[in-house]
């Protein structure tokens, strides 16, 4: 596979990308547990009353740490179960051992089917660089289109 990781063995970036995820969970979580204290005087107080973050927060209270694994599996919703699972306050001890094998589930799909993705995505760039734009163009417009449609349906 020629490309961007080409040189990567697979621990090397299994590890980085879980070592990635683990940190920014882990800061997330920080950041929940010290907006809790101040984010009533700041524009934080906007993310943490928003639609997103209440029903993160309602899935934290009902599962608990499982949820804080999966969310690792999810696009942008893993982000505010970090921030809930801090601001409601998880105990450490729940939180941390959710958070290492959220951190290595989303470290392994990452370095399975995101490099291979992007591996595909680089190759078919230098067989038709034309094609390879528009499939990322039509990606992006899809996933748009579908965002927006669930803004409006709100």
């Amino acid at each position: 596979m020629d490309g961007l990781f080409s040189g990567w063995p697979f621990p090397l970036a299994l590890t980085v990308l879980t070592l990635v995820a683990f940190l920014r969970g882990g800061l997330t979580y920080l950041l929940g547990r010290a907006a809790d204290l101040g984010a009533g005087r700041t524009r934080a107080r906007r993310l943490l009353e928003s639609p997103g973050f209440e029903r993160a927060r309602a899935a934290v209270s009902r599962w608990g740490p499982p949820v804080v694994s999966l969310g690792f599996l999810t696009v942008g919703f893993q982000t505010l179960v970090n921030l809930a699972a801090g601001v409601s306050r998880m105990p450490p001890r729940r939180f941390v051992p959710a958070l290492v094998v959220g951190a290595l589930l989303w470290g392994l799909l990452y370095a399975t089917v995101g490099f291979v993705t992007l591996a595909a995505w680089v190759r078919l760039y230098e067989l038709s660089p034309t094609g390879a734009v528009l499939l990322l163009v039509g990606v992006v417009a899809a996933v748009g289109g579908f965002v927006v449609s669930q803004l409006r349906r709100r």
